[in-house]
């Protein structure tokens, strides 16, 4: 199978804004059973009145991130860079879902190997983060919390009850590189898709002419693309 290796501006990205969409067009083209959103908290990508004849479970490393999230979701307290996944879990999950979460998981590879074991032969695991290189993650990565932490203030002031700033690592987190292909196969899936994504808006409030030094970079970047360099990508993954 041909992989879709493919680059756009970050307005494309499916991660934010366009999640809803994004996540209801794979279920409508798959038909899935059970679906695991990993890492989402607060914050499940789609309501519950969308989902009535599935199996939607959310998921997050702390009990009361999970707790915040709205009423009627089966929910599980899950570290996904455990040593083992829980038993009914392995070989459950038709779709397993991520956005935004990759990018503070320590351990990459352990990570997307228990991913791997909880789907279902044919099931797909879907993921969109940020990556290393694009300078406002690299500085968030290399920068201490607390410096980091008046940063995001700064530069993309949010709620931090519902949308707060955690540790960022980076582990796996690259644009769609021959290393990372090798590293996703090496572990036994199929790369269905990886796309990556140039651009942010960080600069856009508080630094307009380097906002749009950034526009024009992504720009041409969009038109030749160096993997390392993206600021953002997608992936889907399949075990067969």
């Amino acid at each position: 199978m041909k992989q879709q290796v493919s680059y756009f501006n970050v307005v494309e990205f499916p991660g934010w804004k366009k999640a809803p969409a994004f996540l209801e067009a794979i279920i409508a083209s798959r038909n899935p059973e059970v679906v695991l959103e990993v890492g989402c908290g607060p914050n499940p990508t789609l309501p519950l009145f969308n989902l009535k004849e599935i199996r939607y479970i959310i998921s997050d490393l702390e009990e009361h991130e999970l707790k915040k999230a709205p009423e009627g979701y089966e929910r599980r307290v899950l570290n996904m860079e455990g040593e083992r996944m829980p038993e009914d879990l392995l070989g459950s999950c038709d779709l397993v879902f991520s956005r935004m979460v990759n990018e503070h998981v320590k351990y990459g590879k352990k990570y997307h190997q228990n991913i791997f074991d909880v789907l279902k032969p044919g099931g797909i695991a879907v993921h969109c983060f940020s990556t290393l290189y694009a300078l406002p993650f690299l500085v968030n990565r290399v920068t201490p919390d607390f410096m980091a932490d008046k940063l995001l203030d700064v530069f993309s002031p949010r709620d931090r009850e519902y949308h707060d700033r955690f540790p960022a690592y980076y582990s796996w987190c690259r644009g769609p590189t021959k290393g990372m292909l090798k590293r996703f196969e090496g572990l036994g899936y199929v790369v269905l898709s990886y796309h990556g994504y140039y651009g942010h808006g960080y600069y856009k409030k508080r630094m307009s002419i380097i906002d749009k030094l950034e526009n024009m970079k992504s720009s041409f970047l969009t038109r030749h693309p160096v993997p390392i360099l993206c600021s953002y990508a997608s992936v889907t993954l399949q075990k067969p």
